[in-house]
């Protein structure tokens, strides 16, 4: 194919019956413009690379070891040069008009530099990690108990959810959901690639910062919808060694972005908390591995 107006990256590692009804979803309701698909299956304990090759042989496949998200996306990202790149999970299913809708934005607005869209659940309810704030420390803890989670939920508590922005409402945004990633290639060559000190998680939050800090406007534009099975991919409750890159990814984004402006006892508290949180969440994932 020459050179698409538009790369879709789906990183896959095993959940080979969701990644094909994402498959399916991209060629139902394909852009009005030329699309590449690109699966980068990272260590797939399955045969999904396998039912890619053989269901799909319109799509490119590229075959990796278990390197992490941010490491399998880079292999694309690093080399694409399609003007506009979608990072697209393998728990999703797009829906009519979503891609078009993410490209007009971007062509609209040429100071926006990523876009996400509105993600609704199975079940029909909404996914409000669609769109976020870069959590504060009271932030986090509302979300990590719950207490900021709730739909009357507002305030310092839930500001990691973007309250002040409504689910239909388009805006401005400090960050949307690593499920979809809709990037202009000028925003891309000017931030760079994922952070491959991200194993699992946190990796979209720290993307979208640099975004910010580079001059370009990340944008949730809820005019396009993709359904998320959320955790689908990742499993509905994480492992070990996923906890431990979670916990690990939230002190990573706190240390480059945060700690430097903070006061030491604050920075304390925060790591202090991170460490505690993990303690507690590597023992339940125990109990219940049981």
């Amino acid at each position: 194919m020459d050179r698409p107006d538009l790369e879709v990256i789906v990183v896959s590692h095993g959940a080979q019956e969701l990644l094909r009804r994402c498959l399916e979803s991209l060629e139902r309701h394909p852009p009005a413009v030329t699309m590449k698909v690109t699966v980068v299956d990272s260590g797939s304990p399955d045969g999904t690379p396998d039912m890619v090759e053989r269901e799909f042989p319109r799509v490119h496949l590229v075959r990796r070891e278990n390197v992490g998200f941010s490491a399998a996306n880079n292999v694309v990202l690093e080399s694409t040069d399609a003007p506009f790149v979608l990072l697209l999970n393998p728990d999703t299913e797009v829906y009519e008009g979503a891609l078009d809708s993410s490209l007009a934005r971007l062509r609209a607005d040429g100071s926006i530099g990523m876009v996400g869209c509105k993600l609704v659940l199975p079940e029909g309810g909404i996914d409000h990690a669609a769109k976020r704030s870069f959590p504060t420390p009271i932030g986090a803890l509302g979300h990590f108990t719950g207490i900021g989670q709730g739909d009357k939920a507002n305030g310092a508590l839930s500001q990691y959810r973007a309250t002040e922005l409504g689910d239909d409402e388009p805006g401005e945004v400090d960050a949307v959901n690593g499920a979809y990633m809709m990037v202009r290639q000028e925003a891309l060559a000017d931030v760079g690639p994922l952070d491959e000190g991200y194993w699992l998680y946190m990796e979209d939050l720290d993307w979208c910062r640099r975004f910010w800090l580079k001059g370009w406007k990340v944008f949730y534009d809820p005019s396009g919808t993709v359904m998320h099975v959320k955790g689908g991919s990742s499993g509905k409750r994480r492992g070990l060694k996923q906890e431990v890159a979670f916990h690990r990814g939230m002190g990573r984004f706190y240390r480059r972005f945060e700690a430097a402006d903070s006061s030491p006892l604050l920075n304390l508290v925060v790591y202090c908390g991170i460490i505690s949180k993990l303690a507690l969440s590597l023992a339940i994932t125990l109990v219940k591995g049981r």
